[in-house]
């Protein structure tokens, strides 16, 4: 499956070979002792180290329906007639594919399939940058798509990526793409980050987005006994990164949306807003960003370390 996909989840392993995710780490943990595969957090990859960057047929393969779940959740922050920015990914892909819903929305992206998305979506208007396209994953890159977002003000840029820590923040394989996701960040008043469980940990060669600039990190439940996950998230949260998870298996979690109001099954999230450190807003022209967002007030650290602590009981 690594062979043909390039990665793969130890989730989708284990439903697919019909057996436990312990029997398959450890077989993931035995493949990897004889060079055949690169072990990474919550999956597999073909040996390549930071330098290796999957194309757009393998990532579409891995973590597909905590990609599902995660785009469920983020549409859900975006607001009629709003602006945003939308990078390029197999995630942000699939958050385009709602956000065809949502009236007098602009949305400017480097990214031809997140544009390919939402071409039909009357209500939508997309602007592309310019740039020279990157083949492995249909964006645009280099200085043309860079200087065309010199100026661009937009309420909030949703972006992901190869891998995400708590020390350095939002990474990537390559150095184009790192560069344009850079710009798109500095167009934007907040960062939200799409990243499922298996990037949680990981740390690549080019940061696009260190921690301090992340508002909001949208992701799934990570599988039981993932400590590596829940102790990612806890850092994060502790840093002042607003956290969002989307239920595990592709579903959804929580019961309640801010300020206790009920929320409909087919948006239910789980929001967990901490207090943490004003931040500059790239090119803000001195003005202050919290990180509180939309005015949400959740739940302090002490639920949040309570929620982690219950993930690694699990």
């Amino acid at each position: 499956m690594v062979r043909a996909n390039g990665a793969v989840s130890l989730r989708e392993l284990a439903r697919v070979v019909q057996t436990s995710e312990v029997t398959v780490r450890r077989d993931v943990r035995a493949l990897e002792a004889e060079g055949l595969l690169d072990r990474r957090h919550g999956g597999a990859v073909l040996p390549g180290g930071f330098t290796r960057e999957s194309g757009f047929p393998q990532k579409s393969h891995l973590a597909t329906a905590e990609k599902t779940a995660i785009a469920d959740l983020a549409a859900n922050l975006v607001e009629e007639g709003e602006a945003i920015v939308v990078g390029a990914g197999t995630t942000t892909q699939e958050l385009a594919r709602r956000l065809a819903r949502v009236p007098g929305l602009t949305v400017v992206t480097n990214s031809l399939l997140v544009a390919q998305a939402l071409a039909h979506a009357n209500r939508v208007e997309v602007v592309m940058t310019g740039g020279t396209l990157r083949g492995s994953n249909y964006a645009l890159v280099g200085s043309g798509a860079e200087q065309s977002l010199h100026g661009l003000r937009v309420s909030r840029a949703f972006l992901s990526g190869s891998g995400l820590t708590a020390e350095r923040g939002l990474s990537t394989s390559n150095m184009l793409s790192a560069s344009v996701d850079r710009a798109l960040v500095q167009a934007a008043a907040e960062v939200v980050v799409l990243a499922d469980h298996t990037k949680l940990g990981t740390d690549t060669m080019f940061q696009t987005v260190p921690t301090d600039l992340i508002t909001r990190l949208v992701t799934d439940e990570p599988p039981a006994h993932d400590d590596r996950a829940a102790t990612e998230l806890q850092a994060l949260a502790d840093q002042g990164v607003q956290i969002a998870v989307a239920g595990g298996q592709g579903g959804s979690a929580g019961s309640a949306g801010p300020g206790g109001d009920a929320v409909p099954a087919r948006q239910q999230r789980r929001d967990v807003p901490l207090p943490g450190p004003r931040r500059q807003v790239p090119g803000g022209g001195g003005g202050l960003r919290s990180t509180s967002m939309l005015g949400e007030q959740g739940p302090g650290p002490g639920a949040e370390r309570a929620r982690v602590a219950d993930l690694r009981r699990r």
